[in-house]
Order: C-alpha cells, then sequence, then structure tokens
C-alpha cells in the first residue's frame, strides 16, 4: 500500500470551506493524495441487503464501488462533513453507511488513519457531528488521529432572500436589520487558528504514516 491520503468531502457547495481544508490538509501532508466531492458523485444510503457479507462489494449500482477501492488503497482518509439543522449532512452520512460493506469478516479499512474535518455556524453543534464521524471510524477499527472543527457560513447570506425572510438566520448571527450579503461569510483561510491546526494535521498525518510504514 502505497503513502496515500484520500480526501472526501460532504459539502454540495461549490469550492467550500470544508472542501477547501481538506484539500490544505492533504497538501500540508506533503503525500500523495486524492480529493473526492460527494455531491458529483452518486453515493446513495445503505440499503441493508447484506449482499455484501460475502466478498466486501456492494451490490448497489452508483459510484460507491469505484470510490471503495480508493478507500481501500489509501492509507490515510481525511473525511470533511458540515453540521445540517444540528446533525451529519447527508452526503456524508450515506458514505459513512455504505463503508460497512468493506467491514464484514475481513475488516478492510482496519488500522487506517483518519482525520475529521467539520464545518459548522456553531462549534457546539459542530462538535457533536465530529463524534458521530468518529464513532463510526471505531466501529470500522479505523483511528481518528485528529479532529478539527471550522467556522462555515449560514446559507442565508447568500441565497438572496436573507435580508427579509423571517426564518432568516442572518439576522439571529449578526443582529437585526442586517443585510444578508456574501461579505458577511467568513473564509476558512481567514480562520487563523485553523490555518495553524491543519499545518500541524497535515505533518501529523506525515509522520504517522511514515511511522506507521516503518513499523511494518
Amino acid at each position: 500500500m502505497s503513502l496515500k491520503i484520500l480526501g472526501v468531502s460532504g459539502s454540495p457547495v461549490p469550492n467550500s470551506n470544508t472542501d477547501r481544508a481538506i484539500k490544505a490538509i492533504l497538501k500540508a501532508s506533503k503525500l500523495e493524495s486524492e480529493f473526492v466531492k460527494l455531491s458529483d458523485i452518486t453515493v446513495r444510503p445503505c440499503r441493508a441487503c447484506k449482499r455484501c457479507v460475502e466478498d466486501n462489494i456492494c451490490k448497489q449500482e452508483d459510484d460507491f464501488p469505484a470510490l471503495a477501492s480508493k478507500v481501500r488503497e489509501a492509507s490515510a482518509l481525511v473525511i470533511g462533513a458540515y453540521c445540517s439543522y444540528n446533525s451529519l449532512d447527508a452526503h456524508t452520512k450515506a458514505f459513512l453507511e455504505r463503508l460497512w460493506s468493506m467491514r464484514h469478516q475481513k475488516n478492510l479499512n482496519e488500522g487506517k488513519q483518519v482525520v475529521i474535518v467539520v464545518s459548522g455556524v456553531l462549534p457546539m453543534t459542530s462538535k457533536p457531528v465530529s463524534q458521530i464521524i468518529a464513532h463510526h471510524m471505531r466501529m470500522e477499527n479505523m483511528k481518528v488521529i485528529e479532529t478539527i472543527l471550522i467556522r462555515g457560513n449560514v446559507p442565508c447570506l447568500t441565497c438572496g432572500r436573507g435580508s427579509e425572510c423571517k426564518m432568516s438566520g442572518a439576522p439571529v448571527l449578526f443582529g437585526k436589520g442586517t443585510k444578508a450579503s456574501s461579505d458577511l461569510c467568513i473564509r476558512v483561510e481567514d480562520q487563523v487558528d485553523v490555518q495553524k491546526q491543519i499545518n500541524q494535521i497535515g505533518e501529523v498525518l506525515h509522520d504517522h504514516l511514515f511511522d506507521k510504514k516503518n513499523k511494518t
């Protein structure tokens, strides 16, 4: 197995904070890597048909079998999700469910290193989401080595109706009378503490994988 890292993003927003944080970690690791955006492919939820039990191959006809091959070849995963209604987003949830097909008998992902990235408007809602992902990883006998929580943006800032909609999150976050605008969006690159963490996590990934290789 080569020292390759697979980054997987559950954010459907083009070039999102989640995407860019994952890519920055991959770059900081200085190892071979690949990035997959789940909204660009089709990965349906697990159907619990159990047809994967004998050969660890999911029988659904979508893009997961090809993605599973990438997961299997990788030494480490960087899984990025976003907090949706105080819970895990649907794309990431479906991906995690489908990893079940690789679990039976051979436990194909055992020992893989995992970094978790979660984007959310509020840290108090992002942390439980990161714990959901971490639980999935433990169930697959993978090892979470780092977790990073980044600031995301309420969609009301860029939906076009955020200034007048009675359900808008803009005034809740920024005060009554706030004019919703992309100018209020925070970029991951402007989050100083996060950028420091990203560089540190990249180095940790690099060191963990090389240490693991030298022990095998």
